[in-house]
């Protein structure tokens, strides 16, 4: 699998707003659900957003619901997952992976998922 490529990420203070993006030149999402996820320190890694193959239905975890939106621009392969009013507990690494919603809860489609480098986002108070 060629590996996706995170950017945008950086530090900021909490308030303000961040936006990802994902390129997928290798096609690796085409079929599939495609969403956000991220590790925050000490923690697991676990989702935070979902978007269906046809970008008509989006599901997010409660902690980030009315703060994170994500979009994609399917001829340039690419996902975006647009932070606002950051808070600390956002501070992760954040990656993006086909995926799949249920119970309220955004996990990986495949379980051979190969994570990218990831983008580190980083807010202080």
């Amino acid at each position: 699998q060629v590996p996706v490529l995170e950017s945008g990420g950086g530090l900021v203070q909490a308030g303000e707003s961040l936006t990802l993006s994902c390129i997928d030149s290798g096609k690796t999402f085409d079929g599939y659900a495609t969403g956000w996820f991220r590790q925050r320190p000490g923690k697991e890694r676990e989702g935070v957003g979902c978007m269906s193959w046809s970008g008509q239905s989006t599901w997010y975890i409660d902690s980030v619901k009315g703060r994170f939106t994500i979009s994609r621009d399917s001829a340039k392969n690419t996902l975006y997952l647009q932070m606002n009013n950051l808070q600390v507990e956002d501070t992760a690494m954040y990656y993006c992976a086909a995926c799949s919603s249920i119970a309220g809860l955004v996990i990986p489609a495949l379980k051979n998922t190969h994570w990218g480098q990831g983008t580190q986002v980083t807010v202080s108070s």
